[in-house]
């Protein structure tokens, strides 16, 4: 098989290799499809060479092509989708407990289990209720999902923010009522009203992974509202406003340690996908061949304005 790995910053290198061999609660899988993930591009931009080759992919849709003696309920020929890793590459092997059939007639490339699992499991511990006024402030690939899964819930009003004009255009294609940059918000979404004329939001979604997106959706919250981290903070001190603290704000981790968890919301998030109530048609905007992963990385990194997310096909 063949396998992409870091070896510097900024440099994969493809190397061949003999195939894993699946444990007993594992499958082997021919990789189809492995999205590309910002939670890597840190470990992209600084990857030390003297601590050996560094495998990344974690989104993974594969066919089962053999099973360990314990996965028995999978079949060569399925194909799947759900919590892997090593996933750059041409074979690689999951946890027979982590994954998912890929529902029937998707793309393949529109039916990354992880990633709207995490969504989907975030938005499930805040309490969203219809009618609730609703906020999404960072309209990256994972602030165009929560305007979509948010959507289903029947807000009563759905805001996007963020500072690229083209994030904005799509947030409203996906169902965002109104969309702003963050220097562009009404003072009515921040400020301290009368109870009765209380503008501020019901429940806002932090997905921008950066302390200045904290500190704005932090600010448009009402009080006794819900704050849910979502963003992937994987850099310094992320610093929390204390005025969240007079306010009385319910501060949710929008990240799960729980595999079972995030396993059980990807089941709700593909029944989701089938439905087409949830589409990755509009946020999968790049396709890269597995030899082409250092240009997925830096169009990620670069995130110009016709890219949303980046996935390596094989």
């Amino acid at each position: 098989m063949k396998v992409s790995q870091l070896v510097a910053p900024r440099t994969f290198e493809i190397v061949e290799e003999d195939d894993p061999v699946p444990g007993d609660d594992q499958v082997l899988v021919d990789v189809v499809v492995c999205g590309v993930c910002t939670s890597d591009i840190g470990p992209w931009l600084g990857h030390d060479p003297a601590r050996g080759p560094l495998r990344l992919g974690h989104e993974m849709v594969g066919r089962v092509v053999s099973t360990g003696r314990a996965a028995g309920r999978w079949a060569p020929g399925d194909l799947v989708t759900g919590l892997g890793g090593d996933g750059f590459a041409t074979r690689a092997v999951m946890d027979a407990h982590a994954i998912l059939p890929v529902p029937e007639g998707v793309d393949a490339a529109h039916a990354l289990g992880e990633p709207v699992a995490v969504l989907e499991e975030s938005l499930s511990r805040t309490g969203i209720r219809a009618g609730d006024r609703v906020a999404v402030v960072g309209l990256g690939f994972m602030g165009l999902g929560l305007i979509q899964l948010a959507r289903r819930h029947a807000p009563g009003l759905l805001i996007g923010v963020d500072p690229d004009p083209a994030r904005r255009r799509r947030a409203l294609a996906l169902g965002a009522d109104l969309v702003f940059a963050p220097d562009e918000l009404p003072e009515d979404y921040r400020a301290a009203t009368s109870r009765a004329g209380e503008a501020r939001l019901d429940l806002v979604l932090e997905a921008t992974g950066a302390t200045g997106g904290l500190k704005t959706a932090g600010s448009l919250v009402r009080p006794f509202g819900t704050l849910c981290v979502v963003g992937y903070h994987h850099t310094g001190d992320a610093m929390m406003d204390m005025d969240l603290w007079y306010k009385g704000v319910t501060v949710v981790n929008g990240f799960c340690p729980d595999r079972t968890r995030v396993v059980a919301a990807m089941s709700e998030a593909l029944d989701l996908v089938q439905r087409r109530r949830f589409s990755y048609a509009p946020l999968v905007t790049h396709r890269f061949g597995l030899d082409g992963l250092g240009d997925a990385f830096r169009a990620m990194e670069e995130s110009g304005p016709d890219f949303v997310k980046g996935v390596v096909v094989l």
